[in-house]
């Protein structure tokens, strides 16, 4: 049985190796999320967000500050849904921390680009589940079993502020 802080571990784990979020605002656009590469450090929040100042979440940000973020490990051994605020947060200091080859990819003229903004997620709030099989449940359900039982050891709904 695993405890919400492995289950958590486990996904700041995942996101280091697949780093990609679906990240929406609450009550803007419709809902609509869209896939950001996450940036972070540690084992906890702030997550960061490079994009640029004509991205429509920017634009949103004057509706709402709320965030829902999703997340599927690549093996789909793992899913998360974060909520937390998104700021605009273009820290030069932070910048510089972050950046890669593979961010200055997308900025012809680097850090110093005018349509550069970063994001910064900070999550409150966030719920992880481990995968839990069909294939897995209708064999416990074949022996008699509640596969539901089974599963509830690997989900963890954990506050990160």
């Amino acid at each position: 049985m695993a405890t919400d802080a492995e289950i958590e571990g486990k996904f700041w784990s995942a996101l280091k190796s697949a780093p990609n979020l679906m990240l929406g605002l609450d009550g803007a656009r419709d809902g609509h999320t869209q896939p950001m590469t996450a940036q972070f450090e540690g084992e906890h929040g702030p997550i960061w967000f490079f994009t640029t100042k004509d991205n429509t979440l920017v634009a949103a940000l004057g509706a709402s500050h709320r965030a829902i973020a999703s997340y599927t490990g690549k093996g789909h051994d793992l899913f998360a849904t974060l909520h937390g605020t998104v700021t605009i947060d273009n820290d030069a200091a932070t910048i510089d921390r972050l950046w890669s080859k593979e961010i200055e990819a997308w900025y012809p003229a680097g850090k110093a680009d005018p349509s550069l903004t970063l994001l910064r997620l900070d999550p409150d709030k966030s719920t992880f589940w481990l995968n839990g099989s069909s294939i897995g449940a209708a064999i416990s359900k074949l022996f008699g079993n509640d596969p539901k039982e089974g599963y509830k050891d690997n989900m963890a709904t954990v506050a990160l502020a």
